[in-house]
């Protein structure tokens, strides 16, 4: 089986939600926390967490985190994604945006099956693209190439058109952009 890594992104200052969304508490979690907690349930090793605002205060709250800091976060996710996809190892890694709370590890190991150096997937929600990407090693300089502002790996994506691998029935792809997105609770 592959080796897959996972790969946080959770550098911005969330600007719309009005504090950083790493640092959102969420069913006593933080947000980077739970993030990280569900790659690893999913079965990614290692999993690293890439931090901009309020890097230290993240840090300070949560000292284990495996993290790596973007000196350049205010230029958007893109460069977050080129600090993160320089400093792990692995056949592929899986990409999980901080701030998609209903993504479950059911969805990671779905993706996580499927995963070689070649693989390109994408999570799908009732046939929309969504959270979280795949991507193996072989796109690696692609994807960091055209990986600029908050675009993400979105451009890559678009030209090499990954596989759409249905999730729907695991998780929640929602993004959280405001409090009054965030999901309601799930049961223990």
């Amino acid at each position: 089986m592959a080796e897959v890594a996972g790969l946080v992104l959770a550098a911005g200052a969330g600007r719309r939600y009005g504090m950083p969304k790493a640092r959102v508490r969420f069913q006593g979690q933080l947000f980077v926390e739970r993030a990280v907690q569900v790659l690893e349930d999913g079965g990614c090793s290692p999993v690293l967490a890439v931090l901009g605002a309020d890097a230290a205060v993240v840090r300070a709250e949560l000292p284990d985190l495996k993290a790596v800091d973007n000196p350049d976060w205010q230029q958007g996710m893109g460069s977050s994604l080129r600090v993160g996809l320089k400093a792990i190892i692995g056949d592929a890694v899986i990409v999980l945006p901080v701030d998609t709370p209903g993504i479950r590890a059911e969805a990671i190991q779905r993706l996580r099956a499927l995963a070689t150096p070649r693989a390109l997937l994408r999570a799908s929600y009732h046939g929309e693209p969504g959270h979280p990407v795949l991507i193996g090693r072989d796109h690696w300089d692609g994807v960091y190439e055209l990986a600029t502002g908050d675009a993400g790996a979105r451009e890559y994506l678009r030209r090499h058109k990954p596989d759409l691998i249905p999730c729907e029935d695991v998780s929640d792809g929602s993004d959280v952009d405001h409090p009054n997105q965030l999901p309601p609770a799930q049961p223990s």
